[in-house]
């Protein structure tokens, strides 16, 4: 099956810069891909499309649509048909230098940190509640021991107070080394 691109039969085929190679695909744009998006989806560079486009033109996925100037179109080809090509030229580089390890897709790395974050957001979401209990009771008992002090000013307060009031020397009131010594 040729899919090789034919410039259109008549100039009504070419709209402002767009011609359609594969009229089928009219109002069905979101199916369509550009060679260049079709690579970063299947996991390979835009030369290596390119280059499968040029060696295997009886296998490679009809274009469906160009676009742009004529001295630089940009090719348009079916998403599916695209993936499936580089699922089946994958396997038939394998089947002929063993196994490689190819580039990989780009929704593959996707996916893989997208669930890398959302491990770390939930890490994050964990550590924030166990510093939002151990900082409730750190308050707790900040309160606690802020109302300890003020009974102990209080008492301190009420001590001084006496010893005023009775008239007694504070030097006598408070117990120096010697007389602690035997």
């Amino acid at each position: 099956m040729d899919h090789t691109p034919h410039p259109p039969d008549s100039p009504a085929d070419r709209v402002d810069g767009v011609v359609w190679l594969r009229p089928e695909y009219q109002g069905r744009q979101g199916e369509l891909v550009t060679l260049a998006a079709g690579a970063r989806l299947v996991g390979v560079s835009a030369a290596a499309v390119s280059n499968w486009q040029n060696r295997y033109p009886e296998d490679f996925p009809g274009l469906a649509l160009l676009t742009g100037p004529p001295h630089k179109r940009t090719k348009w080809a079916v998403a599916v048909e695209l993936v499936a090509f580089a699922r089946d030229q994958r396997t038939r580089e394998r089947d002929r230098t063993g196994p490689r390890n190819p580039q990989r897709p780009g929704a593959e790395i996707a996916a893989e940190q997208t669930a890398h974050y959302e491990e770390v957001l939930r890490t994050l979401t964990e550590r924030e509640q166990r510093q939002k209990k151990a900082l409730a009771r750190t308050r707790t008992a900040r309160r606690t021991a802020e109302e300890k002090l003020a009974r102990a000013r209080a008492r301190l307060t009420a001590e001084v107070d006496a010893v005023v009031r009775l008239g007694i020397p504070a030097a006598r009131t408070t117990t120096t080394e010697k007389e602690i010594r035997p």
